[in-house]
């Protein structure tokens, strides 16, 4: 019998879906449940042969679990290891050598000194900052916000160097990145799944969270589309995420991707609305019985991406 478990958090629709769906398929040996856990030994295995991961970005416990999980063999979908090494700023600074278009963006330590530091921790850091390359690189309009941050915590519009002090001195100990604002004509949040399956949703990130996907979308000429779904699977394959989105704005006829690492994304039908809702279980369903299928015992059963893979095999990107 293959296992698949889901492991999850304050989630109500997505994960009861997912495993009625996987069940519904009644493949021969698949099964698929919520994860249980009732205790976690070094290099031991916990009985799954695939975990959807949906929640240890908030629960460093999860992911404690999963990587002794993934070192036994299971395939954990997203892989935990890349996972904790990613943020947002490195993922801007992959697809500029990767040739995807990206706003111009800087890298900002904290405003307060982290726990345990003092100024000498930090004589390598120009006091201050060349703020005025910084500006003339980026210009304003300008988004401001955490770089390894999600759910749009701590993200701000600024308009003037005035608005991005005062903003600045609000950011605590939070290591920040300042962003070009792309002014765009069209806006997608795309699915992406197993670096295979895209699903492409218009999205208007200026409504209220509710209303963000379009619901009566535009038609687009397929070549425009193609063009989407590229950038989606190439950023994607490099980064070796099973499940992620990514978002696009279009400026000038050039998608820019404005945020892509998403590995626990919305998922609730309350929000993505039915059409997009029953494609993500649809598709989550069908990638957890594949690699259910595809694992093998005492072995590595992890993704790992382009950037990973380069690297490991001496090659340029």
């Amino acid at each position: 019998m293959k296992k698949i478990g889901i492991l999850f958090g304050q989630e109500t629709t997505f994960p009861p879906a997912f495993v009625e769906r996987v069940n519904s398929k009644k493949d021969d040996g698949i099964n698929a449940e919520f994860v249980k856990i009732d205790k976690v030994v070094q290099g031991e295995p916990i009985g799954y042969d695939v975990i959807i991961d949906r929640i240890s970005q908030d629960v460093p416990f999860y992911r404690g679990f999963l990587k002794n999980a993934a070192l036994t063999g299971t395939a954990v979908m997203n892989n935990p290891f890349w996972w904790s090494a990613d943020e947002k700023f490195f993922n801007n600074a992959l697809a500029v050598t990767i040739g995807v278009a990206v706003p111009k963006t800087v890298l900002l330590p904290s405003n307060q000194h982290p726990p345990d530091t003092n100024e000498k921790s930090f004589r390598n850091l120009s006091y201050p900052m060349n703020w005025e390359a910084i500006f003339n690189y980026v210009g304003f309009p300008a988004y401001f916000k955490p770089f390894a941050g999600g759910g749009w915590k701590n993200v701000y519009k600024l308009n003037t160097p005035d608005e991005f002090f005062k903003a600045y001195n609000e950011t605590g100990q939070l290591v920040m990145m300042l962003q070009e604002e792309i002014i765009f004509t069209e806006y997608f949040r795309c699915y992406c799944l197993d670096r295979q399956d895209v699903h492409i949703m218009q999205y208007d990130p200026k409504q209220p969270h509710h209303l963000r996907y379009v619901r009566n979308p535009k038609q687009f000429e397929r070549k425009f589309l193609d063009k989407i779904r590229d950038t989606v699977l190439k950023i994607n394959n490099y980064l070796g995420y099973d499940f992620n989105t990514v978002e696009l704005a279009v400026r000038d006829g050039v998608p820019y991707a404005i945020d892509f690492c998403n590995p626990a994304p919305d998922a609730d039908v309350n929000s993505v609305g039915q059409e997009n809702f029953e494609w993500i279980v649809e598709s989550a369903a069908n990638m957890a019985v594949r690699r259910a299928k595809s694992h093998r015992k005492n072995q590595n059963n992890l993704t790992w991406g382009k950037f990973i893979k380069s690297f490991a095999n001496n090659e340029p990107l």
